[in-house]
């Protein structure tokens, strides 16, 4: 006897859709680019009309804002959650360079490289941005002060020594788009690494070799 209950497509609450829309952006962001989200372009991903998307985004820029905001917010409560109980201050570090200098994080070195230059025409995205930039400095900031208060790390300035590693770590993500540079020479690519060794007075080696 066939079933009398007819399949229904399950209609989503404005957040989980807006969220889905968002996520979708992001994935494009990191596949293919910032430029490369249209409202076509998500709504093939999520096999919607566009006009649904437009709904949630009458402005694209918005969504590109948002998109960016999306990827770099999820990698940076994955690189350095801000719940840091299950570890120290030295292995939560360790991890971060370890996961930071590997393959896994080329793309979102695009991704920053590629908002920065964008967000020069896109003020929405400039501002989001802004507030990522700050997001990374005040995570790797309190690591750094988690790590001086137990003694495991040295130093007068919390604040400038993450800014030190991170414009470090920033400067070796331009090789990301070099296929002849590889890497760069292993120095360079220990840069971001040897530069927290230094600033927080530990013992080289310290702060490598840790698995993702």
């Amino acid at each position: 006897m066939p079933s009398s209950v007819q399949n229904k497509r399950i209609r989503k609450s404005p957040a989980a859709r807006r969220a889905e829309i968002v996520a979708a952006a992001a994935g494009v962001a990191l596949a293919e680019g910032l430029e490369c989200i249209t409202l076509r372009r998500v709504a093939e991903e999520l096999d919607v009309r566009p006009g649904l998307i437009s709904h949630y985004f009458p402005a694209v820029d918005d969504l590109v804002a948002e998109a960016y905001g999306n990827a770099v917010g999820s990698e940076l409560d994955e690189l350095l959650p801000a719940d840091r109980a299950d570890a120290t201050p030295t292995r939560h570090l360790a991890r971060f360079f370890a996961r930071t200098t590997g393959e896994a994080y080329d793309d979102v070195s695009r991704l920053w490289l590629n908002a920065r230059h964008l967000s020069r025409y896109r003020p929405a995205l400039r501002d989001r941005v802004s507030v990522q930039e700050d997001a990374w400095r005040d995570r790797l900031e309190g690591v750094i002060r988690d790590g001086v208060e137990t003694g495991e790390f040295r130093t007068e300035d919390p604040l400038m020594t993450a800014i030190q590693i991170l414009v470090v770590l920033d400067g070796l993500g331009m090789l990301v788009n070099n296929a002849s540079a590889d890497g760069g020479p292993p120095a360079v690519r220990r840069l971001p690494v040897t530069t927290a060794e230094r600033e927080l007075g530990l013992p080289a080696g310290t702060l490598a070799g840790a698995p993702n």
